[in-house]
């Protein structure tokens, strides 16, 4: 048998028996093996899916397995690792409500496939997209609308997370006068809520609302 056959024999049985990894290029050993129980979608695939290009998603995924070997995230997880880039203050609450945003089968755990789902949308999507992403954040109970107590809960969280080092003279009622500010803006029809199209409409018009709404870009 030519090495050239001997090799991509190697390579398929590999890859039949799953101790070859082809979003890393790398072959994975019985110990790791038996910790994994969620393998992504094949590159090709998820390459299709989204605007990555087959390096960056060789990237996120040897970073994603680095953190979590068993290919999928928990909520506890996620809150660790997310702590570990605030860690000037109490990311927790946030943490959570992102990780409700990147759960979108709802089933407790982030995989792969959901975190590039996610990360898509954020870093290569359109502003509508972009937009539609941030209100299903706010959205925290999913009724189609928001209201002011979840947008605070929202702010409070990235408050709380950024910590008084990054806002020393911070009133306490800072978030709040955000909030109103946003619903002075946003809320056309003054019913109390604020529905998608308003969100968007009020966001695309106004350039300081899209100016504070880069806030939760830096935060993700």
């Amino acid at each position: 048998m030519k090495a050239k056959d001997r090799d991509q024999s190697l390579s398929d049985s590999r890859e039949l028996d799953g101790s070859y990894d082809p979003l890393t290029d790398s072959i994975e050993d019985d110990f790791e093996l038996s910790t994994v129980c969620h393998r992504p979608e094949g590159l090709d695939k998820l390459q299709e899916q989204s605007k990555f290009t087959k390096k960056e998603l060789q990237v996120l995924y040897r970073g994603f397995k680095n953190e979590c070997p068993s290919g999928v995230v928990n909520e506890e997880t996620f809150k660790l690792i997310y702590s570990q880039f605030f860690p000037q203050g109490d990311s927790s609450t946030y943490a959570h409500f992102l990780f409700e945003a990147f759960d979108t089968n709802k089933n407790g755990s982030v995989s792969f496939e959901d975190f590039v789902a996610g990360l898509n949308i954020i870093l290569r999507g359109s502003i509508n997209d972009r937009l539609n992403w941030a209100f299903n954040l706010y959205d925290l109970n999913k009724d189609g609308c928001i209201t002011k107590e979840e947008m605070l809960d929202i702010m409070k969280s990235i408050y709380d997370m950024m910590g008084n080092y990054t806002y020393p003279c911070m009133q306490d009622d800072a978030p709040r006068e955000h909030v109103e500010n946003f619903f002075q803006k946003m809320d056309r029809n003054k019913d109390g809520v604020v529905t998608i199209d308003e969100f968007i409409e009020s966001c695309q018009k106004d350039e300081n609302i899209m100016q504070s709404m880069q806030l939760f870009e830096n935060v993700i």
